[in-house]
């Protein structure tokens, strides 16, 4: 195979990661994955493992297993939902049209002969994909890049970069006010208290493997995302090797612009400053003093300290 480009989105639940996804989506160079990029499966087992759900995680894959077992151990829950019981699916009316018997043909074929590395494994889920897409609208050509999201992923950059050493990790970290107000959304809302100590678990690694490899892991606040798109879009091109282009500067689906709400691509409806700001205030004051309390070392060394909307809640 030739060589791999690929570059994975991280976050914190309610973080933006779908919005970033959605915002290189229409990028002529880029393959952005059509759902949430869930690769991980239950045989990984770690000390963070009552923190983070298996499919968000890394995998791991036990020794002799064949191709199509491989491929099953993926979880991929949203696009295996899509493809297998379509009515299932919150994506239910996207049009993409693909049949998941092509798809596991492609990653067996990719996959080819024995011993299966986990790198060929991940390498042959993102090509397999492309291949198998049929109205995808534009066709794949070498030298593009794959781009995958799964929420909380960069928790296991040390485990990616060992796979792929050129590999570019993505983390979004937004101001914890109104990523849980978005998440309170969410019909089995986390605890407050657990979302906080989530909060800091995330964003506290990530920072770790954003110092200890310089050149894979870069965190970007979804604050200047939306406060300028032209900028941080800039910022993003330049770390994962694309030229920018205007279609960063909106979300979009195989494509095409999303004018409205980015649900159900995500919790988050809409990716500018007015609505980050205005969200915060449907929170109650003991929930925005919860809040100020569990974050404010973490939040003063990301900036959120001197962003005019946030700095009152981490005034000294």
């Amino acid at each position: 195979m030739s060589k791999f480009n690929f570059v994975m989105i991280s976050a914190g639940f309610e973080h933006g990661g779908n919005v970033t996804h959605r915002h290189l989506d229409g990028h002529p160079d880029l393959l952005v994955y059509p759902f949430e990029s869930q690769l991980g499966n239950r045989n990984f087992n770690d000390f963070l493992a009552s923190v983070e759900r298996v499919q968000y995680r890394y995998p791991e894959f036990p020794e002799g297993m064949e191709a199509e077992e491989l491929y099953e151990q993926i979880i991929d829950e949203e696009m295996k939902t899509f493809l297998r019981k379509r009515n299932g699916s919150k994506f239910r009316d996207a049009d993409l049209v693909m049949d998941e018997k092509n798809r596991k043909t492609e990653f067996v074929k990719l996959l080819g002969e024995k011993p299966y590395t986990r790198k060929k494994v991940i390498e042959a889920f993102f090509r397999s994909t492309f291949a198998a897409w049929e109205n995808y609208y534009t066709a794949p050509k070498e030298g593009m890049t794959y781009v995958g999201y799964s929420p909380a992923i960069g928790i296991d950059a040390d485990r990616m970069v060992k796979d792929f050493p050129e590999i570019k990790i993505v983390h979004i970290v937004r101001n914890p006010f109104s990523a849980y107000r978005d998440t309170k959304r969410r019909p089995f809302p986390q605890p407050l208290s657990k979302y906080l100590i989530t909060w800091n678990i995330y964003h506290s690694t990530v920072e770790m493997y954003a110092k200890m490899y310089p050149n894979n892991v870069r965190i970007f606040r979804y604050e200047d995302l939306v406060a300028d798109k032209t900028k941080f879009m800039h910022e993003m091109s330049d770390f994962i090797g694309v030229e920018f282009n205007e279609t960063m500067l909106y979300p979009s689906w195989n494509g095409k612009e999303i004018k409205d709400m980015i649900a159900p691509w995500g919790t988050v409806l809409k990716s500018d400053e007015n609505y980050n700001k205005q969200i915060i205030e449907e929170l109650t004051a003991a929930e925005k003093k919860q809040i100020s309390y569990a974050t404010t070392a973490l939040a003063k060394h990301f900036g959120y300290d001197k962003i005019e909307y946030l700095k009152e809640y981490y005034a000294e």
